[in-house]
């Protein structure tokens, strides 16, 4: 089976890592996988626009379609043609050469919702918005997936999408780390979360040793975002930061996210305030239990056993002071952790790998 994907062609977006993986998984299973897109000499993704040996049309929807901001124009990795840089041509050849039912829909971003809001987080601005993207879903597929169990619309499916490699597996090992904490990710609707963990560590905060946040807009709103999606998405309070002792690293490569979480004894797990009321997963769902780190579940802890098993739960952050005892708990003594971990890497290799999840998406395009 050829399976062809509409998404950007940037090494380090995720759910382009997530299309490479899938590459991978449906070669050693006797398929295949492919951008649908211009052919470009050295990307990792193999790419193609011939359309006539494609079993079925895999879009991958997040909230950005027209444009990919933070690439670099002179090596024209940031496009601005057509769909997710498709071109305008490519995208009318594809609608008109492939039939309706060999196409499917993946909103990672739940965006295939009415206007929802969610402690400052939302999928849409206004109901126009809304209505935009559901009429742009709902013209290219009837087969509308979400990477959630509990989809909230009656015509979506759940498929997770993103999965987990066991290969990523890093030994958990505490002997030396440079930190008692780090957070490797961007600042996206994620300061509620970040800042319920660091109220947890003030009052240990010697104990804790070094903290950082890795990643984009924590140490400053971005100028270029207009109000009010500037304040309500990337609020961050840099003299708290400050005051508290945590640094600010830059963003780093995609293949550098797991061996970084490695470098301190925990990690806290953070979601959107959206994403967490949707059920929705992304790739960092996946990477963060592979590192040789301790992590800590912000999330609801109906959802963390939905996806991580049971055994997640005793990781769930605490409430209140029982948080920072958790935390405390955690630094004094990780190597009586590992066991845990042990059992979500198995839980995840079991139920969530690629290969998995290759099978699953299979079973979707031969309905």
């Amino acid at each position: 089976m050829r399976l062809m994907f509409v998404y950007w062609r940037i090494g380090n977006a995720g759910s382009a890592q997530d299309i490479l993986q899938y590459a991978r998984v449906a070669k050693s299973l006797g398929h295949e996988v492919v951008i649908y897109a211009p052919e470009e000499p050295g990307s990792p993704f193999q790419c193609s626009l011939d359309l006539a040996p494609a079993d079925a049309v895999i879009f991958v929807f997040e909230w950005n379609l027209y444009s990919f901001p933070g690439g670099d124009k002179k090596k024209g990795r940031v496009y601005r043609d057509g769909l997710m840089g498709i071109g305008h041509l490519n995208v009318a050849r594809l609608f008109s050469r492939v039939p309706r039912d060999r196409r499917v829909i993946l909103d990672c971003d739940g965006m295939y919702n009415d206007p929802t809001q969610v402690r400052g987080d939302f999928n849409h601005l206004d109901v126009e918005a809304s209505c935009r993207r559901t009429e742009l879903c709902e013209s290219i597929s009837d087969k509308i997936f979400q990477p959630t169990y509990r989809p909230l619309r009656p015509n979506v499916r759940p498929f997770m999408f993103h999965a987990y490699d066991p290969l990523w597996e890093k030994p958990l090992v505490f002997s030396h780390k440079d930190y008692g904490m780090i957070y490797v990710g961007n600042n996206w609707f994620r300061w509620k979360a970040m800042h319920r963990v660091l109220r947890a560590i003030e009052p240990i905060r010697e104990k804790v040793g070094r903290a950082a946040l890795v990643g984009q807009d924590w140490a400053a709103m971005p100028s270029w975002v207009p109000s009010p999606l500037r304040e309500q998405a990337y609020f961050t309070d840099p003299e708290y930061l400050k005051g508290l002792g945590v640094e600010l690293r830059e963003p780093i490569p995609v293949e550098q996210v797991i061996p970084t979480m490695g470098t301190a004894i925990f990690n806290p797990v953070l979601m959107r305030p959206l994403f967490d009321h949707l059920g929705l997963v992304t790739c960092r769902t996946f990477e963060t239990p592979a590192a040789s780190t301790i992590p800590l579940f912000t999330q609801d802890p109906e959802y963390v056993a939905s996806i991580y098993g049971d055994r997640a739960m005793e990781l769930v952050l605490r409430d209140g002071d029982a948080a920072t005892e958790q935390i405390l708990d955690v630094l004094r003594r990780p190597e009586e952790f590992t066991e845990i971990v042990h059992d979500i890497r198995r839980h995840l290799a079991e139920k969530h790998s690629y290969a998995v999840r290759f099978q699953e998406l299979v079973r979707i395009v031969a309905e």
